[in-house]
């Protein structure tokens, strides 16, 4: 797929493990030449953690991107009217995320990024990094696959014996769940074995 022209929402939540992860994944659009549009959530911009200090984080994104972060729920907002983003990825999307997504509620800036992308009926991608896939988490997972516009980088359980519950998004294809969601279609296969027994 052609990325030049394209814009790219890439937003980032809670799930600090995962961070690192996810930094090659920001580049491969800007390499292909999509302009790519920072959002963080609150627990992103402010919190340090054995993962890495916030800071840091935000100045490899800058770098990365090119472009300031959008932190707050205020610059967000406009994202709707605008119409900018072709494609918006949520990556890692937390358990916490996908509930609040899931339930319709607005309180942090990836979420409203979320709505306005959702109000537009243009391709939100979703990459899971949850402890709780399995549990209370699976209703709101099933209520987002049945949701039109809301498409999920394939996924599977990551550690089943130490943590049955929990499932993350084969971060790796982030461009290629993009590039499908863009035609309208889900990447398959959608649950994949991502643990190696």
């Amino acid at each position: 797929m052609n990325w030049q022209g394209k814009t790219v929402g890439y937003a980032l939540t809670g799930s600090h493990c995962t961070l690192e992860e996810v930094m090659p994944q920001i580049k491969r659009f800007v390499d292909a030449g999509a302009r790519v549009i920072p959002i963080v959530s609150n627990t992103v911009m402010t919190t340090d953690t054995r993962f890495g200090k916030s800071a840091d984080w935000q100045q490899q994104i800058k770098d990365i991107t090119g472009n300031d972060i959008i932190s707050t729920i205020v610059a967000a907002e406009p994202l709707g009217p605008s119409k900018l983003l072709d494609v918006m990825v949520i990556a890692p999307c937390t358990g916490n995320t996908t509930s609040k997504l899931a339930n319709a509620m607005t309180e942090s800036p990836v979420l409203m990024a979320a709505k306005a992308q959702m109000r537009n009926l243009r391709p939100l991608v979703l990459a899971i990094s949850t402890n709780d896939g399995l549990g209370l988490n699976a209703m709101n997972i099933a209520k987002l696959l049945t949701t039109k516009n809301i498409y999920f980088v394939p996924y599977g359980q990551d550690a089943p014996g130490a943590k049955p519950n929990s499932l993350v998004a084969r971060m790796d294809l982030i461009m290629e769940a993009c590039e499908a969601a863009l035609e309208g279609k889900q990447l398959q296969p959608m649950i994949i074995e991502r643990f190696q027994y």
